[in-house]
This record gives structure tokens, C-alpha cells and sequence, in this order.
């Protein structure tokens, strides 16, 4: 069995020893460096562009919005965000050119020759203005996108509680910072345009590019090269740079790379959304919900991208994994004159998640409640009804993870020691411990995975191995070896038997797109059945060819009666010779009675919800306010773990992002531009600053998921920042509603909360 053990990974080796060719390794003949000349504002209108006379423009490739064949736009959601901007500028870092030259000292040297003139305008930079209306940048209200989600009847249940507790909480722009940054290179054909470069979604350019240029499917070829980590970060805008780049390729009839510098793809390209979230609570004094009220509003940016997809998952997340049976949630996502945001791992949860669980520690503190037993009395189990109305019936591991990180933290006997230090003298040095308690839909929302319909196949080589056809992409977490892992256990032969086809639109069917937890759950399914078809062909071939009807496939080899007839690559081989190539597609379908009704917003969000529960244990110093996590104990329930080792490793990787999140990861703004876009001043955690992690993974199994598994890339998002602020609150006394937790701000909530005692 493959299933369930650490194999060595597919691409292991080439990254190990360098062989690995990412997309700045290639060189191509012939072939130009570009560059994107950007607005230096926030807002304004372009009144003229010059080029330096005294320059020789002629080896230089000039592209502007003229110059594009199709329609001037980036094809995802909406169609409102142009790939050079014909007139109005709506955020900095906005492009207005492209050029392209031999050599990027040739064209960083063209660039310093261009000349825009700008009327400014006054920008909207904040949640604040947007809703504030002074300046209408979108639409009527500024507004892009609303949900409302409700249940039960609110004012009536908020009569039935005791307390109504309010809270407001500030999340804050997060850089994914992947180690490689964005990069693409484009390539002129007789009949079209190919792509290549460091991407998520193949078909998202794809999609993009047809457009531009008003290709056929056939015409429009993207190729993932290898890819030095995503977050989300380039799920949607290589479709915008993979464009450029082709743009610059077909006027110059040369192949061009784009490859952006760590001060250029910081400063230019999508974070994840900041954001203000309201609660009003409702409880009675034993702790229990009676109605619950929240309003989120998260700042889109300067153009829609993926803000609609980010603004559900946060609404259907924000009450968190509680049951209250009266709830009322509003979601806005409003236009600002800043880049726009788009997905980061967790997309929308992480920030509901650091709302809804300080306002669980807000209400423990109000009603001296422990912050675990009010966890424990509200929780969801399998068979409670979610605030969309959904029925838990599978793979509830609620109650698993929350024992799990409790018992293996000692989060009780380390309450106690905490108290009897504190007793014993005012330390400068203040230990804390916080839990978190959270959970993550798998897969798209809602009708998301029936609309998308998500092709994946197996086909069998000339050599009888089994080859993977899939669109989904290797970013680091692991998919080529789960993929193959799967396949060998449905087929009964060896991990080392299957392989995976190079991810290439004329290749591969579209899986659908790398994000939202659903590589393994849904795509590895649909790769699991076609698996299972290719087997049951394979036997009849095998059963008719040695007259064996009661034939059977184990580890790789066809038997009867304990006698060995054949491997499978020779039975492979020969059904190819008498019948032609033997290839498998299989489709998508969600399980029997998950439904979703999109005009209520109600029903089943997700078939499947991942869980998690965190203890994160903080030292405060109480002269410098800075917070060092000592240690992050985690349990997450996944479903089955295809492959341990590597699901661990998700976990760690993104609950260490989740600590930067929590703690450091501030971008510092200034007229709508970053001005911390480096390495040297955005900060994040580093190996030096690592916690000790232990990590538990549950395993609910799925019943719809290849061997039982579920999602696993997303939730680790969620945990840790709420746990630290929980910690820290523990440590301090002060309450955090504001995240990162800087010294600066620490300090700030800290003295207040002094000040406040005193005046008690």
C-alpha cells in the first residue's frame, strides 16, 4: 500500500540536487526581457506619455492598451480590470506600458526615458472612506460584493440571552511571499501564443489569453514550469503578467520573460484582504449562544478579482464552529484605491477566525466562564445544523481535535502553573497560554465544484505504467506524489509504476484550479475513479485473455488461485496491441444530497469541513512588549492522511504563516503604495523564530474522498493568530482586537487597560 505511508516525492530529487528548472532558469533564443512601467498614484487620469527623444527607441518593443487584439481586460469574475490602463488610474503600481529590450539593463535603462504626466485625483484608501461615499470609485456605493446569510429569528433570540457582549476586530493585508516571485515567459507561434511560468491555475491563463488575443482552445497553450510556492498569491494574477508578457511576444515576434523583482511583485500584485468584523452576541449566563449578529466588511482593492469568492467563504465561516440556532451575517466587500486583493491561503477564514474567537474569549471573560468550556459547550457535533442551514453528517472531528490539542499541550496543568507564577512576584517576563478552536470547508462553496465539473484522467503508457492527466499543479505541497499514491492503491500496482503528465493546457483536462483545499478531496476522487475504470478494464482483458474469470490485481500483478499470470504492464501492453491506447477521463459529482441553494445563500457549503483546535504558549516581555511563541500544539482532523509526512508539513508551514500573521506581518502604507517592500522590513518568521510545533493529525475519515481524505492546504491558516492573542491576553490582561500583535500596539492596549483598572 501507497496510501498512508511517506514515499519519497515525485519531484524530490530535482529539487534536492538542483536539476529543477524554474521559470527565471529558462533562456530561450532570441529572446527579450520586459518590463511593466507602472503609476506612481493612487488615483488620477494620464494626460500625456513622452519618450525621450535623445534616446534610440529602436530595439525597443512598446507596448500600450492599443495594442492589444481583443478586448483590453483580465478575464476572471468580472471583466473590470484592464491590462494597461487607457486613461484612469485607480491604483499605484497600476500598469500603463510595457517594453521590452535584449538585455534588462538595456530596458531598465528604455524605462527611465518614459515621461507620464497625471492629473490627481483624490483616492480612497481605507474601509473607512469607501463606505464613507465622499468619492464613489465603483458603482453606486463603492461596494462589489454582498451576502447575507440568516437563520432562525435574531431579536428573539437575543431576548432569550442574559448578556448581549459586542466586539470589533481589524485584520490586516498579508504578503503571501512566496520564495520565488511572479514569472512568466511567452512564446510566438504560426498558429497562436504559448505561455510558460510559475502559476496555480493553468486554465485561468488559459481563459485569459484566449481572450487577448481571440484564440481557440487549441491556439492558447500554457505550460506550468516548476513553481517556487503560491498561497493563493498566484492563483489569479499570472493571468495578468502571463498577458503582458504575450502581449510584448506578439509585437516583437520574440519569445519574452517577464520575471519580477521582490520589490515589484510586493508592491504590485494581490494580498489578502484586510478587513473589519462586528459581533453582537447574545448568551445566557451558563454560556450558551441564544443569537448571534455579525457584519463583515473586507476592503477589495481597486478591482473585483477574486473578492467575491473570498467575501463568501469569510461569511459562511464567521460564526465559527458553533451552533447558535438564531444568526444573522452581512458581508460587504468595498472598492479602495489600493491594489486589488485576491486569494491567500485560507482565503476569507483566517480573518472571521481571529473575530469570532477573541469574541469567545470576550465572553468567557464577561460571564468568568473558562475559555475551553465555553468552547465545549457550544460546539459543533456531527448531526448540529451549521449557520447555512447545513446538517454535519460526515467526518465531524470536532470534539477529537479539541481533546487532542488540550491533552497534548497539558493546556490544564499549564493554566495552573501560569497562576502560581503570577502569584509568586510582578516577573518581568510573563508566560501565557491560549487555545484556539476552528474548522474549514473543503472544496469550492456551495455549487461551486458542480459548476466547475473538474476533468481528470489516467492513461496507460507504451511501457504499461499508469500516467496522471491532470491540471493540477505542484506548488510545494505535494500533489504529484499523492496523486500517484492514490492511483497505485486503486490499481494495485507499485508507487513507482505511475507517473504524472507535464502540466500543459493541450495535455491535461482542466481539473479546475489549485486552491481551496480540493486538490486531494476532489480532484484526487476524480483521479481515483478513472483510476478504478482503467482496473476494471484492464481485469476483463486480463480475464478474457487468460481465461481466468475469478483474475485479480495485487502488487502489480495479475493472479488466480494464488497462481501468477502476468504483471500488469504486460497485460498493458497487450490490450494496447489489440485495442489501441487505453485512456480514461472521469468527472466531478458532488455526493448524493448535498444541495445549495445560491439565492438564499443556505444548504450544504461545502460536502466536507476540516477541524482544528491550537495551544500556543507566549513569554511576554512586559518592558520591550515583545511576544515570543514559545511553543504551538495542533490538532487537525484531515481525514485520511494520504501521505503523513507531507500533511504534517502543510500543517507546520501554515501555521508558522499564520504566526507572522498574528504577530509581525504589517505592510506600512503611504498615498495608496507600500513602502516596506523588501525582505529587510516585512516581516516575517523566520527558522530563528519558529515555535516548537507538535502537531496531531485526526483522521475522520470522508466517505467521498479518495481513501477517506479531505482537505488539508487551508485550515492551518486559521488557528494561530486567535491562539496567540488568546496567549497573550493570558499573559498581560490585555485584550487584543487588532492583529498583528506588535510591541507598539501591545504596548498601547496594555497601558489602556491599566489606566482603565485603575480608574475601577
Amino acid at each position: 500500500m501507497a496510501v498512508g505511508q511517506n514515499v519519497l516525492r515525485k519531484e524530490g530529487v530535482e529539487k534536492l540536487t538542483g536539476a529543477a528548472r524554474y521559470i527565471d532558469d529558462i533562456a530561450l533564443e532570441g529572446m527579450l526581457y520586459g518590463k511593466t512601467i507602472r503609476s506612481p498614484l493612487a488615483r488620477g487620469l494620464i494626460k500625456s506619455i513622452s519618450f525621450d527623444t535623445d534616446f534610440d527607441w529602436s530595439p525597443i518593443t512598446v507596448c500600450d492598451w492599443r495594442d492589444i487584439p481583443g478586448e483590453n481586460f483580465v478575464a476572471l469574475i468580472e471583466n473590470d480590470q484592464p491590462l494597461l490602463v487607457a486613461r484612469d488610474v485607480r491604483h499605484a503600481e497600476e500598469p500603463i506600458l510595457l517594453i521590452a529590450a535584449e538585455s534588462r539593463t538595456l530596458v531598465e535603462e528604455a524605462a527611465s526615458r518614459i515621461r507620464i504626466e497625471y492629473e490627481e485625483l483624490t483616492p480612497v484608501l481605507s474601509i473607512e472612506e469607501s463606505l464613507d461615499c465622499r468619492e464613489i470609485i465603483y458603482g453606486d456605493d463603492n461596494v462589489f460584493k454582498r451576502f447575507l446569510i440568516a437563520r432562525g429569528e435574531v431579536d428573539e433570540g437575543i431576548n432569550q440571552g442574559d448578556l448581549i457582549i459586542e466586539g470589533c476586530y481589524r485584520v490586516p493585508h498579508q504578503e503571501q511571499l512566496y520564495i520565488e516571485p511572479q514569472g512568466m515567459i511567452a512564446i510566438p507561434t504560426d498558429t497562436g501564443m504559448t505561455v510558460l511560468g510559475s502559476m496555480q491555475c493553468p486554465y485561468y491563463v488559459h481563459k485569459a489569453l484566449k481572450q487577448l488575443f481571440n484564440l481557440s482552445d487549441e491556439q492558447a497553450v500554457v505550460i506550468q514550469t516548476m513553481t517556487g510556492g503560491g498561497f493563493g498569491g498566484k492563483e489569479e494574477y499570472p493571468s495578468m503578467i502571463a498577458c503582458h508578457a504575450a502581449l510584448l511576444a506578439h509585437k516583437a515576434q520574440r519569445p519574452v520573460k517577464i520575471i519580477y523583482d521582490r520589490a515589484e511583485d510586493i508592491a504590485a500584485t494581490t494580498k489578502r484582504h484586510p478587513g473589519v468584523i462586528r459581533h453582537r452576541t447574545a448568551v445566557t449566563r451558563d454560556g450558551r449562544l441564544t443569537a448571534s449578529e455579525i457584519d463583515i466588511v473586507l476592503d477589495g482593492g481597486a478591482y473585483v478579482t477574486l473578492t467575491p469568492v473570498v467575501l463568501s467563504r469569510a461569511a459562511i465561516h464567521a460564526l465559527g464552529p458553533y451552533r447558535c440556532e438564531n444568526v444573522r451575517i452581512t458581508a460587504r466587500a468595498v472598492a479602495t484605491n489600493t491594489p486589488p486583493n485576491g486569494a491567500f491561503r485560507g482565503f476569507g477564514a483566517p480573518q472571521v477566525a481571529f473575530a469570532y474567537e477573541m469574541q469567545m474569549e470576550k465572553i468567557a471573560l464577561r460571564l468568568g466562564i473558562d475559555p475551553l468550556e465555553l468552547r465545549r459547550i457550544n460546539m459543533l457535533k456531527e448531526g448540529d445544523i451549521t449557520a447555512t442551514g447545513q446538517q454535519l453528517r460526515w467526518s465531524v472531528g470536532s470534539e477529537d481535535v479539541l481533546n487532542a490539542a488540550v491533552e497534548r499541550s497539558h493546556f490544564r496543568e499549564k493554566q495552573e502553573a501560569i497562576q502560581i507564577e503570577r502569584a509568586s512576584g510582578d516577573s518581568r517576563k510573563r508566560r501565557g497560554v491560549g487555545l484556539s478552536f476552528f474548522f474549514h470547508g473543503a472544496g469550492f462553496t456551495g455549487s461551486g465544484e458542480a459548476k466547475m465539473k473538474a476533468r481528470a484522467g489516467i492513461e496507460i503508457t507504451d511501457q504499461g505504467r499508469a500516467r496522471v492527466l491532470s491540471s493540477s499543479t505542484e506548488i510545494g505541497q505535494g500533489t504529484q506524489t499523492i496523486f500517484c499514491q492514490i492511483v497505485a492503491d486503486e490499481l494495485g500496482i507499485g508507487f513507482d509504476d505511475v507517473e504524472i503528465e507535464e502540466t500543459d493546457t493541450s495535455r491535461v483536462p482542466d481539473s479546475g484550479p489549485t486552491v481551496a483545499s480540493r486538490t486531494c478531496m476532489v480532484v484526487g476522487r476524480v483521479i481515483q475513479l478513472a483510476a478504478r475504470e482503467i482496473k476494471e478494464k484492464i481485469k476483463r482483458f486480463a480475464a478474457e485473455l487468460f481465461g481466468a474469470p475469478e483474475i485479480d490485481l495485487m502488487e502489480g500483478r495479475f493472479v488466480e488461485g494464488g497462481k501468477v499470470l502476468a504483471s500488469f504492464a504486460e497485460v498493458a501492453r497487450e490490450y494496447a496491441a489489440q485495442n489501441g491506447k487505453l485512456k480514461v477521463e472521469s468527472q466531478y459529482a458532488s455526493p448524493m444530497g448535498v444541495e445549495w441553494d445560491d439565492d438564499s445563500y443556505s444548504g450544504d457549503a461545502y460536502p466536507a469541513f476540516s477541524w482544528g483546535a491550537e495551544v500556543a504558549e507566549v513569554e511576554v516581555d512586559m518592558d520591550t512588549f515583545e511576544v515570543s511563541v514559545l511553543k504551538i500544539t495542533t490538532a487537525q482532523d484531515i481525514g485520511r492522511a494520504i501521505h503523513p509526512l507531507l500533511a504534517a508539513g502543510q500543517i507546520e508551514g501554515g501555521t508558522l504563516q499564520a504566526v507572522g500573521y498574528g504577530l509581525t506581518e504589517e505592510l506600512v502604507w503611504d498615498q495608496g503604495r507600500i513602502v516596506n517592500r523588501m525582505l529587510t522590513n516585512y516581516i516575517i518568521p523566520t527558522s530563528m523564530d519558529a515555535p516548537d510545533m507538535e502537531t496531531v493529525i485526526v483522521e475522520k475519515e470522508y466517505p467521498h474522498g479518495p481513501f477517506g481524505a479531505k482537505g488539508v492546504g487551508e485550515l492551518p491558516m486559521d488557528g494561530a493568530a486567535p491562539a496567540i492573542a488568546a496567549a497573550v491576553l493570558n499573559a498581560t490582561g490585555a485584550f487584543v482586537s487588532e492583529i498583528p500583535v506588535t510591541p507598539e500596539r501591545l504596548m498601547m492596549i496594555h497601558e489602556g487597560t491599566r489606566r482603565e483598572s485603575n480608574e475601577d
